[in-house]
């Protein structure tokens, strides 16, 4: 039996993962649909990847840590050389595909005239092939970044896109709303309704702290929770405080804050980037580097709070950001 296209478009939105752009999401699933009608079956086999899944990318065939965890799978063949922050992957604006059999079951990784149809396709909707590189080519990727570069994004840098083909009637929506798939996406966050920066930083807490959110990308008291944890665990780690982690504040966790300020690098910017951002202060890329972006939204979050705007996250601001 042949596969449907719906499968395919299921298995590639759930494959594409919460943080990719909605232009790039709604052109990639345009190219599935364009190459099923000239009888290829394409299925997309990465789409948004969080600085961690770079990080296990990259230990793959090396020896490599990150964020203090190593990553290192040594017996394994290398699978990339972006390290995290430098895949456009990172930020949601590339996808990986593959081809399957006529049932959907089997994968084809053979790059032949039906694999560069597709990327045909996929560059008339305005995406880059990874075919076309002059040095390392990469087959399976596609990517949509209005002419920034990775470097550019890390910078807190995004573009606008906007659809290359008018969206009829016979347009597919699956996993998601239809308001995701717009003509022109800004990259501004909504707080609170489904924000994909939000999507990251649970996913984040869930990984590296075993916090077990619900990813839903609505910032509430059970993520707060999870930044004190955080928290917790890292003022353990790196400074022996012996606080019992239980996600609460309380005096024991106020006491043992250590201050946080611009020049800083590590899992401590990271909370305060990412509780900064929770209350509706924009602190750049979470890129746990404590830059210009960081401070000024941190300067601003302590004068909108009262608290002494001495551009430093202490305990006071701390205690603002979490204990309430």
């Amino acid at each position: 039996m042949k596969v449907t296209l719906q499968t395919l478009l299921d298995r590639s939105v759930k494959k594409m993962g919460g943080g990719i752009n909605s232009v790039v999401k709604a052109s990639a699933l345009e190219m599935i649909k364009r190459a099923y009608k000239e009888g290829i079956y394409v299925q997309i086999s990465s789409g948004y990847r969080s600085m961690e899944e770079q990080a296990a990318l990259y230990g793959q065939g090396r020896l490599y840590s990150y964020n203090g965890k190593i990553y290192s799978k040594i017996t394994k063949p290398k699978v990339t050389q972006a390290k995290p922050g430098q895949s456009i992957h990172n930020y949601g604006y590339a996808i990986d595909y593959f081809l399957v059999s006529d049932d959907g079951k089997t994968a084809l990784w053979t790059v032949n005239e039906k694999w560069r149809r597709v990327a045909a396709i996929g560059k008339e909707l305005g995406f880059k092939w990874g075919g076309d590189w002059t040095g390392f080519k990469d087959y399976p990727h596609l990517e949509m970044t209005g002419g920034l570069s990775f470097t550019q994004l890390q910078s807190g840098k995004r573009p606008i896109l906007t659809l290359k083909f008018k969206q009829g009637t016979e347009t597919i929506v699956t996993g998601s709303p239809k308001k995701e798939v717009a003509p022109e996406v800004s990259e501004e966050p909504t707080k609170g309704k489904g924000d994909n920066v939000v999507v990251t930083i649970q996913k984040t807490l869930n990984i590296r702290y075993g916090c077990k959110l619900i990813v839903d990308g609505i910032p509430g008291p059970k993520t707060k929770s999870a930044l004190i944890i955080a928290l917790q665990t890292e003022l353990n780690k790196q400074f022996n405080k012996k606080l019992v982690v239980d996600g609460k504040w309380g005096a024991k966790t106020k006491a043992a804050v250590v201050t946080v300020q611009k020049g800083a690098k590590g899992n401590l910017t990271w909370i305060l980037q990412a509780a900064l951002y929770t209350e509706g202060y924009k602190p750049g890329l979470l890129d746990s580097i404590f830059g210009k972006d960081t401070e000024t939204a941190l300067e601003k979050y302590q004068k909108a709070k009262k608290i002494t705007a001495d551009k430093k996250a202490g305990k006071a601001t701390f205690t603002e950001l979490l204990a309430a």
